[in-house]
């Protein structure tokens, strides 16, 4: 099988939402930590299975955009996973540079919420 076949193959697999996307998880390889959640139809999961760079669809945009081709905050690519339904993409990839667009290592670093810890019995909180 060639490597295009085999990205066939993916896609083949991926199952797109109603509007073509499918949800990608970026990770850290060193520190495991969640970078951010982008979008991706079709041919973004091609370039980013084929050309070793994240890129991205913008649902804004309406154009694709490759991880820091105007911050120089690039994600290479290590690895890549679909989930056991197929829906959702975890990207493994080398991040130089901060994440997130404000300048935060991680785009879940802007905005830490406090969970209501609820359903514990006694105060026990397991």
């Amino acid at each position: 099988m060639t490597d295009a076949e085999a990205i066939d193959q993916v896609l083949a697999r991926a199952r797109f939402d109603a509007s073509g996307l499918l949800p990608a998880i970026i990770q850290e390889e060193g520190s495991r930590d969640v970078l951010m959640l982008g979008w991706m139809n079709a041919e973004a999961l091609r370039r980013t299975l084929t050309e070793g760079r994240v890129t991205f669809w913008s649902r804004s945009r309406r154009e694709y955009w490759r991880k820091g081709d105007t911050s120089g905050n690039v994600q290479y690519v290590r690895g890549a996973a679909l989930d056991c339904d197929a829906d959702t993409l975890l990207v493994t990839v080398h991040q130089v540079g901060p994440a997130c667009h404000t300048g935060a290592h991680a785009c879940f670093d802007v905005d830490p919420l406090e969970p209501v810890l609820g359903g514990t019995r006694g105060g026990d909180r397991a």
